[in-house]
């Protein structure tokens, strides 16, 4: 069997996910179904689960349903997370809550994440029960780790051991527990499962790292979103934490008390104070070690090799590396 890269993966699940449509009445419940699962994005996490299931040798046709099921569960997200941020845009395009109402957003939410029970249903898994536990302990984890960022916003005392265990929560749970789904699907080793989940989990974790030091100090351009909007919103990341703890002088503090302030002068002032702390480092380093923790967790699999550099292909483009 001819092994597929993660971009060739990627174009099979866009092309299953663009055939997917949700219909019924009222249209206004189904038709912001169908819009935010259409906006694109980079369909991370369905890839993850075919990369696994290539890796422990399975079926990709028999995997598609439960990667269309991660997928919609994550644009699930997306709809209740903009409408807790009242976010405007998402991918460029006006939010579900923006185009239609808040109600509309709660209810196609909802119906969102009851059709990623149906997708799973329809894999037709001997082992469902098993799957969805790993489902179900994975979506309520995110839950917990939106709440805890929630609750961040409005606490001076929240520890880089507390962030990094939210970020984990939010965002790379749904990377790991979508790789141990597909190392499930292909009937993997309970032990080899759990080691691809490991991997996701930390691999998630050196992305977010990587998301947070790039909002200050990446390309524009390439980036593809405001540079500086943590710094702008005193977002509790790794950056700020870590720096808050260093400086001494309490210049940090007093740019984060400020109300009245020049949007660049502030981002600009704090990016110095990252510099002079060197927090930048430090963030960098902090994130290639969760990066090379994962690689550990994949090198353990007993697993073809080139499989595994599938794998790796993957983490180094997620992690923008060549080596």
């Amino acid at each position: 069997m001819e092994l597929l890269g993660y971009k060739e993966l990627s174009i099979l699940i866009q092309k299953e996910i663009k055939e997917t449509e949700y219909s019924g009445t009222p249209s206004e419940l189904y038709d912001p179904m169908n819009y935010i699962l259409q906006l694109g994005g980079k369909r991370l996490r369905p890839v993850t689960i075919l990369l696994a299931v290539q890796l422990f040798n399975g079926e990709l046709k028999e995997a598609i349903q439960a990667a269309k099921a991660v997928e919609v569960f994550h644009n699930f997200t997306l709809v209740h997370d903009d409408l807790m941020d009242n976010a405007p845009l998402r991918r460029g395009q006006q939010t579900v809550h923006e185009k239609w109402n808040s109600n509309i957003a709660i209810l196609s939410g909802d119906t969102l994440l009851i059709e990623v029970y149906n997708h799973f249903l329809e894999g037709n898994y001997n082992n469902l029960s098993e799957i969805l536990k790993v489902f179900n302990k994975t979506a309520i984890e995110v839950c917990e780790g939106q709440q805890l960022d929630m609750n961040f916003e409005s606490r001076s005392d929240v520890t880089i051991d507390e962030y990094i265990n939210m970020i984990r929560l939010k965002t790379s749970v749904l990377v790991g527990g979508s790789f141990e789904i597909g190392a499930l699907v292909a009937r993997a080793h309970k032990e080899d499962a759990q080691l691809i989940y490991d991997f996701g989990v930390n691999l998630g974790i050196a992305f977010q790292l990587q998301d947070d030091y790039l909002d200050c100090f990446g390309d524009p351009e390439k980036f593809g979103k405001q540079v500086g909007g943590d710094i702008i919103s005193n977002k509790k990341t790794f950056l700020m934490l870590k720096a808050l703890e260093l400086d001494a002088s309490g210049e940090l503090q007093k740019w984060v008390d400020k109300t009245d302030f020049v949007n660049e002068q502030k981002v600009e002032a704090v990016k110095a104070i990252y510099r002079q702390l060197k927090v930048d480092e430090l963030a960098f380093s902090l994130m290639d070690d969760f990066y090379q923790k994962s690689l550990a967790s994949l090198n353990e699999i007993k697993a073809d090799q080139e499989s595994k550099d599938k794998i790796i292909e993957f983490a180094q483009a997620l992690m923008k590396r060549s080596s």
